[in-house]
């Protein structure tokens, strides 16, 4: 026994082994399944071509090549493999040409969107704001060509506080700026709890911090974008409904007092602060400047969604709810438009109603539409062809119905 393992080894080590057994070799290559997912509006290649059967070894690096049909421009180049919060997980380049290292099975492909929907649109993608934890917290600009002191609209992202990024705006975003009269830009944030692979955890009042800075950074630069500092409406769905509600509801307690580390004060100091301005400064200008609320199927009370979060006591979960601190409009008028699909299975209709009431009960202009047959996250926009033909269907058209209700906030003088 001790002759044929030394015999083993030292072909092991020669390479006449690959001769010898060649089907141990093959055995111990893992290979995975990398399925091509058929283009529409344009075309891709892979290199190395795949095998009839699928089969790649690990470790491969495919290159995806991607080439809009005529009257066409690139969505994305994208990859998806199974795992994350919602059972799948894409990774996308806008650029033309992708490069992949094969860890899992996979499918790749390519979307396209017609040139006429972007060919008006300067994109600026992943601005970076602030990085105050392991990743950039950064921003995509959606400016109008030759856009100028333009009322800004910040989209806010879904995902359970705890996935996606601002990519999965990007067909809203689209949409918003059509037309001309906006600049439109989406923002991401740190995820709940350790879910950024943080040594620690990051809580629900930090994620608003996040989204204040974004906000800060987004007016210092406006001008460069094409913007106008002073007049923003903010936007979300489902976490980011919450977290646009937030943003409007929430920022008269930015300040500098800690939250929560003294007993009833609970102040938010934004992930990022501009050079010069100071931290109440900075709370007077995003709250005078935001005008408009568009939360599409979000939660406004923290009771709604406390099991997601490590605090326990009631003046925290009160902290963090919009349902809590909506002004009365002699204060400060925050006219809303809300949508939501009559098919959520994760957001109820009593849910957002106990807003609706509580907006009213303050004077608060509101709009409140029920989407007949929609589910949850209509507005996402993902490569999958389920996900696009939703936004489709419902994306496209309670978009338009979104930037009317702008459109009166913004100009109706």
């Amino acid at each position: 026994m001790v002759a044929l393992v030394a015999v083993l080894f030292v072909f092991s080590t020669n390479s006449a082994a690959a001769l010898l057994f060649p089907k141990v070799e093959e055995s111990l290559a893992e290979t995975f399944t990398v399925t091509p997912v058929p283009a529409e509006s344009g075309s891709y290649t892979i290199t190395p071509k795949l095998p009839a059967d699928g089969k790649v070894s690990a470790g491969t690096v495919l290159t995806v090549k991607a080439k809009p049909a005529s009257g066409f421009s690139l969505d994305a180049v994208y990859y998806t493999v199974k795992g994350g919060i919602w059972g799948t997980t894409s990774h996308e380049s806008f650029s033309h040409e992708m490069k992949i290292t094969v860890t899992k099975d996979m499918v790749v492909g390519a979307t396209f969107v017609p040139r006429s929907l972007v060919k008006d649109i300067k994109v600026t993608q992943d601005v970076v704001c602030a990085k105050p934890g392991v990743k950039p917290l950064k921003y995509d600009v959606y400016s109008p060509k030759g856009a100028k002191k333009l009322p800004i609209i910040v989209i806010i992202h879904g995902g359970g506080w705890s996935s996606n990024n601002e990519d999965i705006m990007r067909g809203l975003a689209r949409e918003l700026v059509k037309g001309g009269k906006y600049v439109v830009i989406s923002i991401d944030y740190r995820w709940i709890n350790k879910l950024d692979g943080e040594p620690r955890p990051t809580y629900m009042h930090s994620l608003i911090e996040d989204v204040f800075g974004a906000i800060a950074h987004i007016q210092e630069h406006a001008a460069w974008y094409g913007g106008d500092p002073n007049r923003i409406g903010v936007t979300g769905d489902s976490a980011g409904g919450h977290l646009a509600e937030a943003a409007a509801t929430l920022s008269p307690l930015i300040g500098a007092g800690g939250f929560g580390a003294s007993n009833g004060v609970y102040q938010y100091m934004p992930t990022y602060l501009p050079k010069g301005k100071s931290v109440d400064e900075v709370k007077i200008e995003i709250t005078s400047a935001i005008r408009a609320v568009a939360p599409s199927y979000g939660a406004s009370d923290a009771s709604d969604f406390k099991e997601l979060l490590e605090q326990t006591d009631q003046a925290y979960w009160d902290a963090i709810s919009p349902l809590k601190h909506v002004p009365n409009v002699s204060e400060r008028a925050l006219p809303h438009f809300m949508v939501r699909g009559t098919e959520d299975q994760i957001v109820p209709h009593a849910m957002v109603q106990r807003y609706v009431d509580a907006l009213k009960a303050a004077g608060q202009p509101v709009q409140y539409i029920q989407v007949e047959g929609a589910g949850h996250a209509f507005f996402d926009w993902k490569p999958d062809a389920a996900t696009r033909a939703t936004f489709a269907r419902y994306g496209v058209k309670y978009a338009a119905e979104m930037q009317s209700f702008f459109n009166h906030v913004f100009f109706k003088g």
